[in-house]
């Protein structure tokens, strides 16, 4: 249970809520979504531009980042780079053999583990989180299936939980439970009826690995690492589980903070705060993995040609929900793990981001694996809203 008081006080808040009720859906204003394209062929990918890749992670250390490191590749070619430095405090310089955070990269390996035990029978995408995991949604939701947690159409909420910086940093070395999580997710009312709308949230893969514990009767940490880090190869990713350290080398993740904040040190004009050590059970299965881009580099090689989940089951983490955005006039960007991006020139591109305090990491590829990337990038504000304008040059440059 959280231990601080700015944490007790925020479960305090949430449990002596009105029980959720189930959301009446309401007729959307939105126009009908325009049919998905179907992906261009690797034909249209272009020689690698070292020069836009160099300058995309040029001037590091500078005010955005501390260091980057890049991982290009495919079928025309490869490409590495690394700049910056790896510790403020000992200017140590960065280095492309590091672990990092990858943040909400996580929800690919838990996707494939999810569609893993489709493949194998265990679980149905149209069974219900209900039948699964009984009692762990109020009566009042309507059914939730798997297929819905997948691809963030199940309507479920995220918790109340302050989000300033400030918050988070005092609260870094708390503990939190998947269980815990939910709870205080579920106080409140579903946001929409499930298959209707798309809202991406950690809740949707935390449940889930939820339902990897339950069908396998061992760990999510245990499926995850049999199942797909062993067998491909990714000898340097582990999940963490309850430590807050990163082991073996790797960058110092720092966030941008204001003057006078609790061990703060000058920085390029401002000031910023060591945050490389903190916990990550509150995203867990969400967004927990450390890994390494050579091994992130193996994953998405393995993932798209068909070596990690069947290809009869792969199809959902290639296909985006016919729906809306929730709360958007915008069609739904995400599949099941992943994103889908149209880039220019009309590429086509499948991966994910993931954004821990202190580190932007990606991974992205064309389909048929002409070209793949994977970043990581040690931002100053790696969850600030928006795109990350640095980490958006890179994926541009790695297309273009």
């Amino acid at each position: 249970m959280m231990k601080t008081a700015v944490a007790c006080l925020a479960l305090a808040t949430l449990l002596v809520g009105a029980p959720a009720q189930a959301a009446t859906p309401t007729p959307s204003p939105c126009p009908t979504p325009p049919a998905v394209q179907a992906p261009q062929d690797g034909r249209q990918i272009p020689p690698i531009n070292e020069a836009a890749l160099r300058k995309s992670i040029a001037g590091l250390p500078a005010a955005d980042a501390t260091a980057a490191v890049v991982r290009v590749g495919g079928t025309k070619g490869s490409w590495r780079g690394v700049t910056g430095v790896a510790d403020l405090r000992t200017g140590r310089k960065a280095s492309e053999h590091v672990r990092f955070r990858a943040g909400s990269v996580t929800k690919m390996f838990t996707t494939a583990v999810v569609l893993q035990l489709v493949a194998e029978g265990k679980v149905s995408l149209d069974g219900t989180v209900q039948d699964h995991l009984p009692g762990l949604l109020p009566d009042s939701y309507p059914d939730v299936s798997i297929g819905q947690l997948l691809n963030h159409t199940s309507g479920l909420p995220a918790p109340d939980l302050p989000d300033s910086f400030e918050w988070v940093y005092e609260t870094r070395f708390e503990k939190w439970t998947p269980r815990e999580y939910v709870a205080l997710a579920v106080r409140n009312p579903i946001e929409f009826a499930p298959g209707t709308r798309q809202h991406y949230l950690n809740i949707n893969t935390l449940v889930a690995g939820m339902l990897i514990e339950k069908v396998t009767g061992r760990s999510y940490e245990h499926e995850v690492a049999s199942r797909i880090l062993r067998p491909v190869g990714m000898r340097d990713s582990y999940l963490p589980g309850t430590s807050v350290r990163i082991k073996g080398p790797h960058h110092q993740g720092y966030q941008s903070v204001s003057a006078g904040f609790p061990n703060a040190v000058p920085y390029e004009g401002g000031h910023v705060v060591d945050i490389t050590n903190t916990s990550v059970t509150s995203t867990w299965a969400s967004g927990d993995l450390v890994s390494t881009a050579a091994d992130l580099e193996k994953f998405v090689e393995a993932l798209f040609s068909g070596k990690v989940v069947p290809p009869a089951q792969l199809e959902p983490m290639f296909t985006v929900p016919d729906v809306m955005t929730y709360g958007k006039c915008e069609p739904a960007s995400y599949t099941s793990g992943m994103s889908r991006l149209v880039l220019p020139g009309g590429i086509v591109a499948y991966g994910k981001t993931g954004a821990r305090w202190g580190y932007a990491a990606g991974v992205g590829a064309t389909r048929d694996l002409s070209r793949t990337v994977v970043y990581s990038v040690n931002s100053t504000d790696a969850k600030a809203s928006g795109q990350n304008q640095r980490t958006l040059g890179i994926a541009l440059a790695s297309f273009s």
